[in-house]
């Protein structure tokens, strides 16, 4: 095809990836890359900040699992981005950044909107990357995007000098891509698979602990085959709802700091924990010196470094989850020992016990006639959706009881920050998942603070006709931080209270969106019904119950068995 420049090969080297969306905010070091977008096929999301282009990336890549892209401009674009980046990096999402850089002979001058981009975010990229050679810009394009994607995802930037962007190249042959000190374990090993198994065999009280990476895996059939077979109970991690079905009669649901009665104390109970797809963290263990101290541990992840990090464990496997799940099934499958047919019975008096608590300690909370509680207002939503919507979030309680109340029963249609808590996250998500299936009612479900800090992209949802529908549980407070002082701080209020809060109604006429509001109990349903039906971006005020809290909760440096209950 003869020279073309180097923008001109990015974009091209774009669609032989297979991207078909980008988002991104403009900016001299990126504006020929901007300019060859034009002549492609590539839609190009202009999002209002680059923190809402890198959100917006990532939550299309969770709920459709292929790369996500964003583009952003040189020093401030590029470092409006960095929260993006860190928010994918803690939960393992696959995105490509590609940054403006200033042309290569001013790099290090303190040239205007320069900034040490690659050193800025080493610690929360999976890799990075400063193109010096024109030869290289494609082939580490297609490096970026194979290092995004396989092992345990995460995100990839590349620093774009302006000048290489602009140079004419020749477009290079794809060849396959191997990377000597980079080669992912994807199968486990046979002997583990048997160990693994032969101790599932003689637990009595045996529970399934889920995390993402279950869901980005796609090893949700084959999790579920292992539960049913077995006749195991699984919790699931925030980044795990939806890898086993929340309605499913073995589903504990979440388990954590603001996990349910039954989930928190089934681990602290159970003599075999299998983990898989997750990584111990910190709001999942509670006190690591008192979580399931009774119980022998497998743990399965692509992740090597991430086995043994914070609990030692007694069977590590190391691979995908897929894999090493159905490695498990084939065994149990052929081994002539066991037979599913035979085995219905199995850990009833465990199940029995599992439910007792349930009946005994539901997630529940406590209504008081017209006053909108937020839990009601999750569960009208599940309930008026079918349960089928792709729910995002913000964070804070707002997550929390949409984690609690809303039952997701299918992987990759719960978006939200878990590992990084990044709050104006739910809205460009919302509008990343609208792009990638306009077909999905895309509900970001949100709290009255954060949904501020980046509320400016409900102009990207009008520009690109996105019908998100956002649920603003509206206390007047930054809710999460006003429960710990409610708690733990004498009721201190400290910069928590809100006093002064957009009329988010009269906002969302502003921006061309609809704007409802619901003051009672009973009006929360037809308000949900009226943005459902609406073909427009629709902000709902919902004004709850000023001083609710999330619970159960475990006190910070807590063991999960000690928990806060309604």
């Amino acid at each position: 095809m003869g020279k073309i420049t180097g923008s001109q090969a990015i974009v091209r080297c774009l669609e032989d990836e297979g991207v078909k969306t980008i988002f991104g905010y403009p900016g001299g070091a990126v504006i020929d890359l901007f300019d060859a977008l034009m002549d492609s096929n590539l839609v190009n999301v202009l999002v209002r900040h680059e923190q809402g282009a890198v959100h917006a990336a990532d939550a299309l890549a969770r709920v459709s699992g292929e790369v996500g892209v964003a583009i952003l401009t040189s020093g401030p674009g590029a470092t409006n981005g960095v929260t993006g980046i860190a928010t994918a990096y803690m939960d393992s999402i696959p995105l490509v950044v590609l940054t403006g850089q200033v042309p290569r002979p001013l790099i290090g001058n303190d040239a205007f909107q320069e900034v040490d981009i690659v050193g800025i975010t080493r610690p929360c990229t999976k890799h990075n990357y400063l193109v010096s050679r024109h030869e290289d810009l494609i082939p580490t394009i297609r490096e970026a995007f194979h290092i995004a994607r396989t092992g345990r995802p995460g995100p990839v930037l590349v620093d774009l000098p302006k000048d290489l962007v602009g140079c004419t190249i020749d477009y290079p042959e794809k060849k396959p891509i191997r990377i000597q000190s980079y080669q992912p374990t994807y199968e486990p090993h046979s002997r583990q698979i048997a160990k693994a198994a032969k101790l599932i065999l003689k637990a009595e009280k045996p529970v399934l602990y889920v995390g993402g990476g279950v869901i980005l895996s796609d090893a949700n059939k084959e999790l579920t085959e292992l539960a049913t077979r077995l006749n195991i109970p699984v919790t699931m991690t925030l980044m795990g709802l939806g890898a086993f079905p929340g309605t499913h009669d073995l589903s504990l649901g979440m388990l954590g700091m603001h996990g349910g009665y039954t989930a928190n104390m089934a681990v602290a109970e159970c003599d075999l924990l299998i983990a898989v797809g997750a990584r111990f963290d910190d709001r999942v263990t509670g006190k690591l010196e008192d979580f399931a101290t009774n119980a022998k541990i497998i743990h399965i992840d692509i992740d090597p470094t991430s086995i043994s990090k914070n609990v030692r464990v007694d069977i590590p496997i190391v691979a995908d989850c897929r894999h090493a799940l159905t490695a498990l099934n084939t065994w149990f499958e052929n081994n002539t020992s066991f037979k599913a047919t035979e085995r219905g019975d199995l850990h009833t008096p465990w199940i029995e016990l599992l439910n007792k608590w349930t009946k005994q300690h539901p997630v529940t909370y406590r209504d008081n006639g017209t006053i909108i509680k937020p839990q009601y207002v999750i569960e009208k939503l599940d309930e008026l959706t079918g349960g089928n919507a792709i729910i995002t979030t913000e964070v804070g309680q707002n997550q929390m009881w949409a984690a609690q109340f809303y039952k997701f029963n299918y992987p990759r249609h719960f978006v939200t920050s878990g590992g990084l808590g990044t709050m104006g996250f739910g809205l460009p998500a919302a509008i990343g998942a609208q792009m990638a299936f306009p077909e999905k009612t895309v509900i970001d479900i949100a709290g009255d603070g954060s949904i501020q800090m980046n509320i400016q992209e409900l102009a990207t949802a009008r520009q690109y006709n996105c019908p998100v529908k956002i649920a603003i549980l509206n206390n007047s407070y930054l809710g999460m931080v006003r429960q710990w002082q409610e708690l733990f701080y004498n009721k201190r209020y400290a910069s928590t209270v809100m006093d002064i809060t957009p009329d988010f109604v009269e906002l969302a006429k502003a921006f061309g969106a609809v704007g409802l509001r619901a003051l009672t109990k009973d009006e929360v349903v037809p308000v949900i019904e009226e943005a459902l039906a609406t073909d427009n971006t629709v902000i709902m005020d919902f004004k709850i119950e000023k001083e609710e809290g999330v619970y159960p909760m475990v006190p910070a440096g807590k063991p999960n068995t000690e928990m806060l209950l309604v």
